[in-house]
């Protein structure tokens, strides 16, 4: 059984940083990609961003690419995600998830209906 567990969550002022981290007990080469998504309040899961875990070729929503940034280490079987800038809309619950099979489309890497494995997550709360 693959077990994905967040960290790094936190409150924070607008204009702040936070790192989150994921820890899978499975290889994560293994899994096709790596991806991040959050829940606002009151609203529907989005995709944030994802990783190829063999290329580490990367894909962000556009309302993050240019503030958060993915990466992988794959000896320590952790993804992490690194949030900059943050704004009171990034307000969510954050999860990581895990995907087996490739997709020919590179927005279905932001599609949580493609991930096969998800974590708890963790909460960001940003103020203004």
């Amino acid at each position: 059984q693959v077990q994905l567990v967040e960290s790094g969550g936190g409150s924070v002022q607008a204009g702040g940083s936070l790192k989150l981290s994921c820890a899978v007990s499975g290889d994560i080469i293994s899994f096709t990609a790596m991806g991040w998504f959050r829940q606002p309040p009151g609203k529907e899961r989005e995709g944030v961003a994802t990783i190829h875990t063999r290329t580490t070729s990367t894909y962000y929503a556009a309302s993050v690419k240019g503030r958060f940034t993915i990466s992988q280490d794959s000896a320590k079987n952790t993804v992490y995600l690194l949030m900059n800038s943050l704004k009171p809309e990034d307000t969510a619950m954050y999860y990581c998830a895990a995907k087996r099979r490739p997709s020919p489309y590179l927005s279905a890497y932001l599609s949580g209906n493609e991930y096969d494995y998800w974590g708890q997550g963790t909460q960001v709360t940003v103020s203004s």
